[in-house]
């Protein structure tokens, strides 16, 4: 990982003595980082205080289509507005490939209230963090991520010395997705072979996330053509989340470079396993590092044998989390195409549903006697590979501290080890099917992400889903077209 210095506002100036430019960012709601370059002189000028940022980042879509329904963040009405963009000076990086540029995240404030802004991801993490903070709890995290990896096709480009991933989208204007080449072929599940016939990039990514501060923990092939799977090295929530997003933008920079495009859409390709997002998470004591889901001693008369080593503030923090999945599913599944991955028989879970070491319930709990309990965690199994990681783990520690704090009891019974997700012994509610029926879920008064995030999040988050709803029922798909063109 690299060595970076701590940077405070006194000894900002010094770090950056030898450069001449800064880079920043913010992420948006779909998790995609918006930013610019800055001449330093100003960033020293604005490093405490902030700057003026043009809050349409909140008003438009991830591909600058402003919202059907203008919400109230950034609208006409008001001008689209700037907002308050303040840079954390604890995400200090450089980017490797752009001449070791310096890199800082900001997050986002109302220029009205001075308040940290309702819908900033960063935001909604770090306000549901430090709710846990207050008591002296920590959150921490992993993550995993798969993704495809997509050839530029060849001829695309007019230009054959031309080899950055730009020529996919051009190739895709006039040819059809499935004629877009898999870096790899065939099935290959960690394989140590497939690697190394593009050894050049893959080790180029795992040694660039290192320069960046976002280190990968394990980085091989998943079952698929052209599929890996990172898993990012444990950290704190904020961190990992902020890392998740480092981790995309790397991928896609250093990709392009080989001509190669990495694909983090939940379902590429029927017929084939979509890409997840698990998530890892846990509670620490700040002051002396326990975990606190781990159980001093084995609990004789847990209520199930799955809970033996488990500590009431992890059946609690459990219990919020399954009691609050229904509500909260758009965090986790965003877009139209997120529910092609979370169907039966693909290894994705469906239900709201909990068992130890397992791997097909939305939430497998892990620790003794398989692994050390200073291990003990939840993977949160939910979330694909397109989800911001802000929201995701700002709606876990959201909903899994309210557990602890109502002392929640767990509400349906874990899956045995040869129990299917959706079978009879799973007594769990069968989760949204499609975008509309999670959005509509989210929105309702009386949902749990109400209670945990406030109407102005929920009001905002879900008007742009209603927004991405719009946008499939006015497009006209290849499957339609085919289907329907000579036969109706």
């Amino acid at each position: 990982m690299a060595d970076l210095p701590t940077i405070t506002l006194d000894n900002l100036a010094d770090i950056l003595q030898s450069d001449n430019a800064v880079k920043v960012a913010g992420v948006d709601i779909d998790g995609v980082l918006r930013g610019k370059l800055m001449n330093k002189g100003k960033f020293l000028q604005i490093a405490k205080d902030g700057f003026g940022f043009c809050s349409v980042i909140f008003g438009w879509d991830m591909h600058d289509q402003t919202y059907f329904r203008e919400l109230l963040v950034s609208n006409k009405e008001n001008g689209y507005r700037d907002l308050i963009a303040k840079p954390d000076l604890s995400s200090f990086r450089r980017i490797p490939w752009e001449n070791n540029v310096p890199f800082f995240l900001v997050s986002f404030y109302d220029p009205d209230t001075g308040k940290s802004l309702d819908v900033c991801p960063r935001s909604l993490l770090a306000r549901s963090v430090a709710k846990l903070e207050a008591e002296g709890i920590g959150a921490m995290a992993g993550a995993e991520y798969e993704f495809y990896q997509f050839r530029v096709p060849k001829n695309t480009h007019g230009d054959d010395n031309t080899t950055n991933s730009s020529g996919t989208a051009r190739f895709l204007q006039n040819n059809p997705p499935s004629s877009l080449p898999h870096l790899t072929e065939g099935m290959h599940g960690y394989s140590i072979t497939d690697p190394g016939r593009n050894q050049d990039w893959y080790y180029d990514i795992y040694d660039t996330c290192a320069k960046m501060n976002c280190p990968i923990e394990g980085w091989h092939t998943e079952s698929g053509p052209g599929v890996f799977e990172a898993a990012l090295a444990y950290c704190s929530a904020s961190e990992m989340a902020d890392r998740g997003a480092l981790f995309k933008h790397v991928t896609k920079s250093i990709g392009s470079k080989y001509g190669i495009t990495p694909c983090f859409m939940a379902k590429p390709k029927q017929g084939l396993p979509g890409n997840s997002g698990h998530v890892h998470i846990s509670l620490i004591d700040k002051s002396t590092g326990a975990n606190l889901f781990a159980r001093d001693t084995p609990d004789a008369n847990a209520p199930y044998p799955d809970l033996i080593h488990l500590s009431d503030i992890g059946r609690h923090f459990l219990a919020g989390l399954l009691d609050a999945l229904p509500d909260i599913m758009p965090i986790f599944a965003p877009t139209i195409n997120s529910y092609k991955r979370l169907v039966e028989n693909f290894w994705a879970p469906v239900t709201v549903s909990w068992g130890f070491e397992h791997r097909a319930a939305s939430i497998r709990v892990i620790g003794p006697p398989v692994g050390s309990p200073k291990a003990t965690r939840f993977e949160v199994r939910l979330p694909g590979a397109d989800t911001n990681a802000h929201l995701v783990f700002a709606a876990i520690v959201a909903c899994g501290w309210r557990g602890v704090q109502t002392k929640m009891e767990i509400p349906i019974p874990p899956l045995s080890k040869g129990d299917d997700v959706g079978g009879s012994a799973d007594k769990g509610e069968r989760l949204a099917k499609d975008l509309r029926v999670a959005t509509e879920r989210f929105m309702r008064k009386e949902s749990v992400a109400r209670e945990v995030f406030g109407d102005a999040f929920v009001e905002h988050f879900g008007g742009t889903r209603e927004h991405e709803l719009r946008c499939w029922q006015e497009a006209v798909t290849d499957w339609e077209m085919k289907r329907y063109i000579e036969m109706v």
